[in-house]
């Protein structure tokens, strides 16, 4: 087995495991992220929650995550535990996080044009499974999910809404 399905399979054990600390504090899991390799490994929780996450939801979920896991005896080896929001800015790579940003700005790029520019922005409304469904100004666009290199939340300037 290569070590990036032992990791894909680890996170998912770990998800289970953190799933219902997520659910008893109203928290959504928009990712987790463990890097192993070298000395020690690093396991990162972006979490979110309407109205935004706060330093002390991230310390509890830290503290009680931190224990579930020692016992759960998933990560015998020393890590590192990080919890946080997703940022402002972040770049939307997996499913999960795609699915989170529904009715969230975003800005997406492609590798081709469609309809002469290959970058968008506005209010992501839908995932699909061939394509991304974007609100602009001018209406509703369909991003081919094959063409786009980058999704990335799309922060707007000062003072606009």
């Amino acid at each position: 087995m290569s070590v990036g399905i032992e990791t894909h399979a680890l996170s998912e054990a770990i998800e289970e495991v953190v799933e219902p600390v997520v659910r008893a504090h109203g928290l959504i899991l928009v990712d987790l992220d463990l890097r192993r390799g070298g000395r020690r490994a690093a396991l990162r929780f972006y979490l979110d929650k309407p109205g935004g996450v706060s330093i002390d939801d991230c310390q509890r979920f830290s503290d009680e995550v931190g224990d579930l896991l020692d016992v759960s005896n998933l990560l015998p080896d020393s890590y590192d535990l990080e919890v946080s929001s997703p940022g402002l800015d972040r770049e939307l790579k997996k499913e999960r996080e795609l699915r989170w940003a529904v009715g969230k700005r975003v800005r997406m790029w492609t590798r081709e044009p469609l309809d002469g520019q290959r970058e968008f922005a506005g209010r992501l409304m839908e995932v699909r499974e061939a394509f991304l469904i974007l609100a602009e100004v001018a209406g509703l666009r369909q991003v081919p999910r094959a063409l786009l290199t980058k999704v990335r939340l799309d922060v707007p300037p000062r003072g606009s809404a």
